[in-house]
């Protein structure tokens, strides 16, 4: 294949990637954004969208599971198509809602499917496959897609929040879903696309789930994924409520959850550079390190001035471990069978980031503000840190 042509095809497919991610970014987090102005519509409390919120993690995060083992074996261009029309019809009839089931019908259920499909996991086994020796580079690249995506889509929805309403934000996420599905597949043209020529032959060897699963690397994989996740999205669901509860008012609370997303594409780059270098063990260590002090800070000072601070230094770590995913999979368990493996860690990131926004809401609701579940996760990320240090070798190693 000539070089011209090989460059060609590679940027098309890392270009899809951050497309997917961008969209599924904005997405995604757009229910932060609404929260408030639906429970006070709807006349629902915080803990009935955080239910919400845990079902479409929980949904989303067994079809990421099954997205990669489906992106093994019929490639990544069907798998992501699929899931952006069954997002985008999800999303956009979230404007219709008007009693709690049928939030978690569409949200917790179709849009949940539909995300979960057109996800991190095929995006991140495609892009390995492409770029086998600046993985987490390119990664990180196609990851900070999310970052990018809660930007932008998240700040310019927060600025006509007021004069459109919530109901029109989920319209406008169903269109941008569905607006993607003919360029990821003109970009993904076809099956052979997956893989480059130079990954051809490492893609042959490698663990199954079943044979990772005997080994102590696979289990300290998932319990930091599992904590990252647990964080991640409790800090996403409630930072903009957290917020306006602290008196800043609702377009800043709503730019406070945008930035955050610019934040993290710094911290993505910085950790797929990083892993490059010196592999994928030291971000992670650095990332929670990073958390104790963050969760301590927002503990101490709840002022604005210490909340944009504490959204802006976690916005840093957000998506830092994300590109990581795959690194940590195919060093240590091969190529064979990368999207099933990076395809659980990633199931088990989202189950538990569920778990977060329930419990956050739930802790809100019971005494009235944040700060349990501030010392929990203050007490999470020492508990990370510290399950991360075994991943600082090769599981050959160990």
């Amino acid at each position: 294949m000539a070089a011209s042509s090989l460059f060609a095809r590679s940027t098309a497919v890392l270009l899809a990637g951050f497309l997917v991610m961008f969209v599924s970014g904005g997405s995604r987090f757009a229910i932060g954004l609404t929260l408030k102005p639906m429970v006070e519509e709807l006349g629902w409390n915080r803990g009935t969208l955080g239910l919400t919120v845990a079902i479409f993690l929980a949904v989303s995060a067994a079809c990421m599971f099954f997205s990669g083992r489906l992106v093994d074996r019929f490639g990544a261009r069907i798998v992501l198509a699929t899931g952006l029309v069954i997002s985008a019809a999800g999303i956009a009839s979230m404007a219709l809602v008007q009693t709690p089931w049928q939030a978690l019908v569409l949200y917790g259920g179709i849009f949940a499917i539909g995300n979960g499909v057109a996800s991190i996991t095929p995006v991140g086994v495609m892009v390995s496959r492409w770029f086998p020796g600046r993985t987490g580079f390119a990664n990180s690249l196609a990851v900070s897609g999310i970052g990018v995506g809660q930007l932008v889509m998240i700040a310019a929805l927060a600025a006509v929040l007021a004069q459109i309403g919530w109901r029109s934000v989920f319209v406008w996420l169903g269109i941008a879903n569905i607006v993607l599905v003919p360029l990821v597949a003109m970009a993904i043209q076809s099956r052979k696309q997956d893989t480059s020529p130079a990954s051809d032959a490492a893609a042959q060897s490698g663990l199954n789930l079943r044979e990772a699963a005997r080994t102590k690397h696979f289990w300290y994989l998932l319990l930091v994924y599992a904590i990252c996740g647990f964080q991640d999205f409790f800090v996403a669901v409630h930072i903009v409520a957290f917020a306006q509860d602290r008196g800043i008012e609702t377009l800043m609370a709503g730019n406070l959850l945008a930035f955050m997303g610019l934040a993290g594409v710094i911290g993505v780059m910085v950790a797929g550079l990083w892993s490059d270098r010196s592999g994928p063990f030291a971000a992670t260590f650095a990332c929670f390190v990073l958390r104790i002090a963050i969760f301590a800070l927002i503990l101490m000072n709840q002022e604005p001035l210490g909340i944009a601070a504490f959204g802006l230094l976690f916005g840093i770590t957000f998506w830092m471990t994300a590109p990581l995913t795959v690194i940590f999979a195919r060093s240590a368990f091969g190529m064979a069978h990368l999207g099933a493996l990076s395809g659980i860690i990633v199931m088990v990131h989202h189950m538990c980031g569920g778990l977060g926004a329930y419990i956050g809401a739930a802790l809100f609701d019971a005494y009235g503000n944040y700060d349990i579940a501030f010392m929990l996760m203050l007490v999470l990320s020492v508990v990370a840190a510290v399950l991360s240090w075994p991943l600082r070798q090769p599981r050959d190693k160990q």
